[in-house]
């Protein structure tokens, strides 16, 4: 398929490019404006005051939960926009479900972002108390997906 004459595999290419140049925005993505003639990019990010300069995917993963939940809980957020998948595929289980105990590195969910999609692993080790975003959901950068129990409560985390 080649809208207005321009190649599949420029388009995929620029497509990779936008969604490799989204995640390393130094802030919270708002729009990104892509036309196929010409082929212009334009991205738009809101600053954000505390997000370290480093890629999106390596940004704060772990968030507090809420101030008034038990210091022994974290929550895995989001580290792009996109939309949230909670199995591989349609007619797969979910990667993890309420109760599960995940270690550091297991696969919690994939977001897909520009056709891209994307593994979300668990930064660290502990039992899942609650998932807090639905299946085929679209998220935002930093949005709370998973909370989850760690520590040394007898949760398999510690």
């Amino acid at each position: 398929m080649e809208p207005d004459g321009v190649p599949e595999t420029t388009l995929q290419a620029l497509s990779s490019q936008v969604s490799r140049m989204a995640q390393d925005l130094p802030g919270p993505l708002r729009r990104v404006r892509v036309h196929a003639g010409d082929a212009t990019v334009e991205v738009e990010w809101q600053p954000a005051t505390e997000v370290a300069a480093r890629p999106a995917a390596e940004q704060v993963a772990v968030v507090p939960a809420a101030p008034a939940v038990d210091e022994r809980e974290a929550v895995l957020a989001s580290p792009m926009v996109g939309t949230f998948y909670r199995a591989p595929a349609p007619t797969e289980p979910p990667f993890v479900e309420v109760g599960d105990v995940v270690e550091e590195g297991r696969t919690v969910g994939v977001i897909e972002a520009m056709k891209l999609f994307n593994p979300i692993t668990a930064e660290l080790s502990g039992v899942v108390k609650e998932i807090l975003v639905g299946d085929v959901e679209p998220v935002e950068f930093g949005q709370p997906l998973i909370r989850l129990a760690v520590g040394g409560d007898g949760s398999g985390a510690g």
